[in-house]
């Protein structure tokens, strides 16, 4: 093993520095040698390379977003263009290459592997709806920044007596949703997972029950798969005659410095990473299941079905109602 690169692909995520940070020093102390990849496949499609050295990651541990950048590639969805992937790696001369990103950059992984690549994958995505693994990095921090905001327009619900939806991301999971409701004592919170079971008219009877019983502000969390936050901000106002306001925090939860729960699972992953490269493991994916790191084999990694947690749902409804 004597050169590896390392690139970050898909939608950004809070720790994905720390990973890079993780990978370069890790291969340096092996006397290995880290090119780093610029905008994740576009870049090895165009040989968009910089070798990394220590002092290039010194410093960037408590930053967001990636110093590599990330693009998504349709190129990479071709079987042309995995081709050409495949031989760019080849002629570059490297020996493995360290992905950082979510589900379909492991699918990419997985594409690459069938040329001859030899693939590793640190998962990184905000949305943890990843089926291999317990925690992907950036979620924390994600949460942490949906909650916060959160504390704010409830400060300011409260004076006003008014009602807030908060739309936070998480397109087909409602992990975020789930955790940030939670975390921010919402009434109700709808998911992509419960997108069937919870209408408007369900959200708009839980707060005049709330009313009822003497609470006089509601909180509201979507996730961003549910949708529809001003509409139904609007569908409360007009029938009950409370105030609601909708606050969409968008990619606001994808930036921020990473919390230190995600510069430990980065840095140990990135680590992990090439140790593993190191020990000949080939198209692996490093996962923390159980309280402990370990490895995948992709395709495994890539069939396995993420659970969803009914009773988290139960616990925040139990939690919002006080008699």
């Amino acid at each position: 093993m004597k050169k590896i690169g390392v690139l970050t692909s898909g939608g950004d995520a809070p720790g994905m520095n720390a990973a890079i940070r993780a990978v370069v020093r890790t291969g340096i102390n092996n006397g290995i040698e880290v090119v780093g990849i610029r905008k994740g496949y576009d870049g090895l499609l165009n040989a968009d390379i910089k070798t990394l050295e220590g002092k290039n990651v010194s410093d960037i541990i408590n930053r967001g977003g990636t110093i590599l950048h990330t693009a998504r590639c349709l190129e990479m969805l071709t079987e042309e263009g995995q081709e050409k992937a495949a031989k760019i790696y080849k002629v570059l001369g490297l020996d493995g290459l360290i992905v950082i990103g979510g589900d379909g950059s492991f699918r990419g992984c997985q594409a690459l592997a069938k040329h001859g690549v030899n693939c590793i994958g640190v998962p990184a995505t905000i949305d943890l709806d990843m089926n291999c693994t317990e925690y992907t990095i950036g979620f924390d921090t994600a949460v942490n920044t949906g909650a916060d905001a959160i504390n704010k327009l409830r400060d300011t619900s409260s004076s006003h007596e008014r009602c807030s939806v908060v739309e936070v991301m998480g397109r087909d999971a409602g992990y975020i949703a789930l955790w940030c409701a939670m975390a921010g004592g919402a009434e109700e919170v709808l998911l992509p997972e419960e997108k069937d079971m919870i209408s408007p008219e369900t959200v708009i009877k839980q707060i005049l029950e709330n009313r009822s019983l003497g609470k006089r502000h509601n909180l509201i969390v979507v996730a961003e798969g549910v949708g529809g936050s001003q509409k139904l901000a609007k569908e409360i106002q007009e029938i009950t005659g409370i105030q609601t306001r909708a606050t969409i925090l968008g990619h606001l939860q994808r930036g921020g410095n990473p919390t230190a729960l995600d510069r430990m699972h980065a840095s140990i992953m990135g680590y992990k990473a090439v140790q593993a490269l190191m020990a000949g493991e080939r198209t692996r994916v490093v996962v923390y299941n159980q309280g402990k790191y370990g490895t995948m084999d992709i395709e495994e990694a890539l069939t396995m079905e993420k659970r969803y947690d009914a009773e988290l749902y139960d616990i925040v409804k139990t939690l919002a109602i006080s008699k």
